[in-house]
């Protein structure tokens, strides 16, 4: 893509293809390429030659769960009956999509409008996350048809699922509305945009209640299964909570991490504002990551102190936790304190891929390598259940990059208003050259008639 910019491509950014043209629905879909220049340019990739391998390999197996059943896929049993499907889908990704409710947060309620350029990636990060954790439950559960019986057919309010169930669908709710300013953007349903703004505290405020309350509904589910989780991975005190304030760190990591792989891969799409602001934020985001890592670390030593617990350091298991420890909080915790200090953005990527990598370890441990550890027999993963979560996650990139690349989450929207306005402080020129690279016209008429406005309103 970068080689098509450079020979003169124009990147779709703007509902303005020219000053008499705007862009058509397919149009914006190529990016603004014609059919064989989009055809061409996915096949020069090599990652998603990767990517068809993988889905000719994964989606084939899929479709077997479906028709076979799970125990095709799958060693679960009744010692064992969460496996990867849910470890590593449900109780890994759910907390790393926390970024949603945390930027939202941050800016739309304490003002923090220096976070602004990456809050949008933080709600996509959020809602895309939240979406798959549920498609991974469904592959787990099956029979997806029935998923509406615990909303309105069988009510279990006394059930910590239930509430996990209506958390996880509102808050799904919550988050596509969020997102859906940029979509209407780019469709070009101004009516859509304003309405969405005006609810827009109302949907934070939503999110912060939901998130809050389900991020730790995830960890009480443990309760249900007292003496089965190994004691340095359970406390039934503070098991919602160590599941609520990891998910903090986990969520800001995560989205440091994608602007980091995006910032390698498809930095065509960022705007000059997004580039200037990138380096700030992340330092930003770091530093809430490093309070969000300090509390979890006081909460787990807490813990341990508070079930008497000290004995079990010296085990293999003890051995184990220490290094999920070390991975996880307190090696990212150290890099954290001297990137930011010396403003080493490197070491802080690094550090954020570290603490990402720690959530799914914590959570393969909880639900699944420590489940049932007084057993002899472990439980080791079919090939098949670990080919459908690598097919799964990577539809996830696949969806994650498709809208990225299209989206206004990197780059602001341009109407056709902004166009005139900078049409009417330079009137010889007909064509405005922005910083992106794309070629956006304003006609003279708009631009006139904005001059004339700015005239009577002086």
């Amino acid at each position: 893509m970068k080689k098509l910019i450079a020979s003169g491509a124009i990147t779709v950014n703007s509902p303005q293809k020219s000053s008499d043209r705007k862009w058509t629905f397919m149009e914006k879909l190529f990016l603004g390429l014609t059919l064989p220049q989009y055809i061409g340019q996915a096949l020069r990739n090599p990652f998603n030659w990767i990517i068809a391998i993988i889905f000719a390999v994964g989606i084939p197996i899929i479709l077997g769960r479906f028709i076979f059943g799970l125990s095709w896929v799958t060693h679960s049993s009744n010692d064992y009956p969460w496996g990867l499907f849910l470890a590593f889908g449900l109780f890994g990704m759910v907390p790393l999509s926390s970024s949603g409710f945390l930027l939202g947060t941050a800016c739309e309620v304490f003002g923090r409008h220096d976070l602004e350029p990456i809050e949008r990636l933080g709600l996509l990060n959020g809602l895309l996350g939240y979406f798959f954790a549920v498609v991974f439950l469904l592959i787990d559960l099956g029979q997806p048809w029935r998923l509406p019986f615990p909303m309105v057919v069988s009510f279990g309010p006394a059930a910590v699922l239930f509430l996990v169930a209506w958390h996880v669908s509102t808050y799904l709710s919550v988050q596509i509305a969020e997102v859906s300013v940029s979509f209407f953007e780019w469709i070009g349903f101004p009516i859509g945009v304003r309405a969405i703004r005006k609810i827009t505290l109302g949907l934070t405020v939503s999110g912060i209640i939901l998130s809050t309350l389900h991020q730790g509904a995830l960890g009480a589910l443990f309760t249900y299964a007292p003496g089965k989780v190994h004691p340095l991975w359970y406390s039934s005190s503070f098991q919602w909570i160590h599941f609520f304030v990891s998910s903090i760190p986990g969520g800001l990591c995560m989205v440091i991490t994608v602007s980091t792989i995006a910032s390698k891969t498809m930095s065509w799409r960022f705007d000059q504002r997004f580039k200037d602001s990138l380096d700030r934020v992340t330092v930003s985001l770091a530093k809430g990551a490093s309070m969000g890592l300090a509390t979890y670390l006081t909460i787990k030593l807490m813990s341990i102190a508070h079930d008497n617990k000290w004995a079990y350091l010296t085990t293999g298991y003890g051995q184990w936790y220490l290094v999920e420890i070390m991975i996880g909080v307190i090696i990212p915790m150290t890099l954290f304190a001297y990137a930011i200090h010396h403003k080493k953005l490197p070491i802080i990527r690094f550090s954020a891929l570290l603490v990402v990598l720690g959530i799914f370890l914590n959570r393969l441990n909880t639900a699944l390598i420590t489940f049932n550890w007084k057993l002899s027999e472990r439980e080791i993963p079919h090939w098949r259940e670990v080919a459908i979560c690598v097919t799964v996650y990577t539809i996830y990139i696949v969806v994650y990059r498709f809208i990225l690349y299209r989206l206004p989450i990197f780059y602001q929207w341009k109407t056709q208003e902004q166009y005139a306005l900078a049409y009417a402080a330079k009137p010889e020129t007909t064509i405005l050259k922005d910083t992106e690279p794309a070629l956006v016209f304003a006609s003279k008429t708009e631009a006139k008639a904005f001059r004339n406005a700015e005239t009577i309103t002086s």
